[in-house]
């Protein structure tokens, strides 16, 4: 065991960004590394270190010169000391005012508690100072030729380390102290080993000269606590080893890691036995993420997967396709399926799910299933630590995954680590009411590169860390080269690149998935899909179809939607017997007890409307509640005059974008997407109808206004909107992350080819 109390500005947040790295990623790393600030700071500067992320957090803290020490994480006051200390303060306003009638001393303006900190110069009367400062049983401190702090007699910074020392029961010759000016000199006369960092003021360090337990380190800051540890034999176990040098040719061919939560194959039982089939996912990411190992690239695709489907002797790590990609492995996580239910559909569902779409109201917060969350998402780090090369890239997927980084990144520190969210990202008065923002911020902080579809959530992102930690704002870049601005709901005109908070830099990206055009080419041109195409036509003839896919969720704003066409029936009879909405609703997993109660008022409303417009050869709504093979859902938007896209709220919608690229690639591309303002992809698609979801008559007009529109105008739309869904296909989204994540640790890759230090 072991326990550092440093002093701060100059020491403990001194030295190089690379060496506070290291001591920080020591001190996490080790949970019998016992932490103490002891500054000459009042508590409540301190307080912005404690929600910095990048700082360990404190398990003490003594501010005040010594006159105020609280528990690290309660921020309560140790009370048997703190009495004690309070005892000997006199009346700090009688203090000041005797002390102001000296010419030259100057009240610093800063909060504190027990303690008069003033400014001095040369031509102050210091023994009018220590005869007004011994009348009320005061010290006088003198620090840096200009600082002056009068303090309760006997109390400073070493007399509370060594009362917190005894109440706490800790091996002294186990204790570091550390400090860079003559206000620590107190700490050195405990008799505990002690540093004096490298460029600590000349007063300090001739007061020390003689004290053999006192090094002197040449570096300066968290620098000169790491030497200090190399040279006292008690911390030498600590010191952190020289990380492995790479060459250019190991960092050019770096191994990959997928981390979802999802594997690239799902596994069914057949006659007893696991077997693996393609997954049912029609969205494309998948086989676009595998696409990066076509050239043999080393990889590991980690995800989870029911304990139960794998046979009794599985094999937990096996190749995806040694074929098409000799390098590639998945490494499965077996979980039971009570697990999985309760980390996924339970938890997951309830708590972040409605927070990130701003459905705080649905939001069930629970600490038990946090700790769950906690323990699988440890899991995850774990495998990944396990698998990964050095200095390898990883890739992490989704917010059931959001404290990965944490874990991974002290497990792993030469890891570069992406992050990419495929949901929204609420602002920060939405964000910041789940119980666990801030190690959720702080885990995302250990990434070098988090990227979001669109830069609003970017944004959203930025003023959640500024709400957790001084952030610094390095780069921005403008968002209209590809996103709408001020034109609509998500709309934003500039986008930050980089930020700084403390040591970390993390570089951010706005990348909307795309899709896999190769994909809906081959379907589009299959036999099967063109006689499919033909016999809906056939079906649907001498009507217009208003084609709304959606997974059953609230989010997506299901109900509101149904009850808009209900209501547009009601006003304009004249599209009676010849307008039809086909909505494919997508029930969701089992064990999803969040969306039975939206299921039954859907299937109302749609009754009601049937049933009160109806006919032998009329049905207002066909509503398919199943899922359907992404084959089919090709064909209907094949046929589909409207597509009626208007989510509450999503992260992108990549049902408008299949529609489009559906609708381009036919000889008549004739079509129209209306989509709601709220869905990221709206900011990507200027030539769709925009609509308000949360708006009825915005609803009714936009359908209206998509009807409305001459043949002339819906070609040209959608040939514009296909050209921007060609463009920035699954593909394109793909490998542009994966720069992303390259240019983020460039600097990194760089170090590890010098010297190092």
């Amino acid at each position: 065991m072991m326990l550092l109390a440093t002093d701060l500005d100059g020491t403990f947040l001194g030295g190089s960004a690379s060496k506070r790295r290291k001591l920080y990623r020591l001190i996490k790393n080790h949970s019998d590394f016992k932490l103490v600030f002891v500054t000459g700071r009042g508590i409540e500067t301190v307080l912005p270190l404690l929600h910095d992320p990048t700082i360990p957090m404190p398990h003490y803290i003594i501010s005040d010169v010594g006159a105020t020490v609280v528990d690290g994480r309660t921020r309560e006051p140790l009370a048997t000391i703190q009495s004690e200390i309070e005892q000997r303060w006199p009346d700090e306003h009688l203090l000041k005012q005797q002390l102001s009638t000296i010419p030259g001393i100057q009240p610093q303006e800063v909060p504190q508690q027990r303690r008069c900190s003033f400014y001095y110069d040369e031509h102050v009367d210091l023994q009018t100072v220590h005869e007004i400062a011994s009348r009320h049983q005061c010290d006088v401190l003198l620090s840096a030729g200009k600082y002056l702090d009068i303090l309760p007699g006997g109390v400073n910074k070493g007399t509370t380390l060594k009362k917190l020392i005894q109440a706490i029961d800790f091996p002294e010759d186990q204790v570091l102290v550390a400090g860079d000016t003559y206000n620590d000199y107190s700490l050195f006369e405990t008799g505990y080993s002690g540093v004096a960092v490298g460029n600590s003021e000349p007063a300090l360090l001739a007061a020390v000269d003689h004290m053999d337990h006192v090094f002197q380190a040449t570096k300066e800051g968290a620098g000169g606590i790491l030497e200090a540890m190399q040279h006292f034999k008690p911390f030498r176990g600590y010191y952190p080893v020289r990380e492995k040098e790479v060459t250019k040719k190991e960092i050019s061919n770096k191994q990959l890691l997928m981390v979802y939560h999802r594997l690239p194959f799902d596994i069914i039982t057949e006659n007893g036995k696991p077997k693996r089939v393609p997954p049912r996912s029609p969205n494309g990411i998948i086989p676009s993420l595998l696409g990066f190992f076509d050239t043999g690239r080393p990889g590991v695709w980690i995800g989870e997967e029911v304990a139960g489907l794998l046979g009794d002797n599985p094999q937990l790590t096996q190749y995806i396709d040694k074929k098409q990609y000799p390098n590639l492995k998945a490494s499965i996580i077996p979980l039971p399926k009570k697990d999985i239910d309760l980390f996924y559909r339970v938890f997951s569902k309830e708590a972040f799910w409605p927070t990130i779409f701003s459905f705080i109201s649905k939001a069930q917060f629970n600490h038990n299933h946090w700790q769950h969350y906690l323990k699988i998402n440890k899991l995850f780090a774990d495998r990944v630590a396990a698998e990964a090369e050095h200095g390898a890239y990883v890739w992490i997927h989704e917010y059931n995954l959001w404290m990965v980084p944490a874990y991974l990144r002290q497990l792993r520190p030469d890891l570069k680590i992406g992050f990419f969210h495929h949901t929204a990202f609420p602002p920060a008065d939405i964000f910041n009411i789940i119980p666990w923002r801030h190690e959720i911020i702080g885990s995302l902080l250990q990434c070098d590169f988090v990227s979001f579809h669109i830069p609003r959530y970017v944004e959203n992102f930025v003023d959640v860390v500024k709400s957790h930690a001084p952030t610094k704002v390095l780069t921005r870049v403008n968002a209209a080269k590809q996103f709408l601005t001020y034109s609509c709901a998500l709309g934003i005109d500039q986008m930050t690149k980089q930020i700084a908070v403390g040591d970390n830099t993390i570089r951010l990206g706005a990348q909307p998935v795309g899709v896999n055009m190769d994909n809906i080419r081959r379907i589009c041109e299959s036999v099967e899909t063109k006689e499919r195409v033909e016999t809906l036509r056939q079906q649907t003839s001498g009507k217009r179809i208003v084609l709304s896919v959606e997974r059953l969720d609230y989010v997506k704003g299901p109900l509101e939607k149904i009850q808009a066409f209900g209501e547009f029936l009601d006003e304009h009879p004249e599209y009676h017997g010849m307008l039809e909405l086909i909505n494919i609703c997508t029930p969701p997993s089992q064990g999803m007890r969040i969306y039975e109660r939206i299921q039954e008022e859907l299937e109302q409303a749609v009754g009601k409307i049937n049933g009160k417009y109806a006919s032998m050869d009329w049905t207002p709504i066909r509503f398919f509640f199943r899922s359907v093979p992404f084959e089919e859902v090709i064909a209907y938007y094949a046929i589909a005059d409207v597509a009626w896209i208007t989510p509450l709220r999503d992260g992108l919608n990549l049902v408008a974008k299949e529609y489009v690229a559906v609708k381009g690639l036919q000889k008549d591309p004739d079509g129209v997407l209306v989509i709601s303002e709220f869905a990221g992809a709206s900011v990507e698609l200027p030539h769709a109808i925009r609509t308000n979801p949360y708006d009825g008559q915005s609803l009714k007009d936009g359908l209206h206004n998509a009807l409305a529109l001459d043949v002339t105008e819906r070609k040209l739309r959608m040939q514009r909107l296909f050209e921007t869904v060609n463009h920035y296909d699954v593909q394109r989204w793909g490998r542009d992350f994966l720069e992303g994540l390259k240019k983020a640790t460039a600097h990194r890759d760089a170090n590890e080819l010098a010297v190092h230090e």
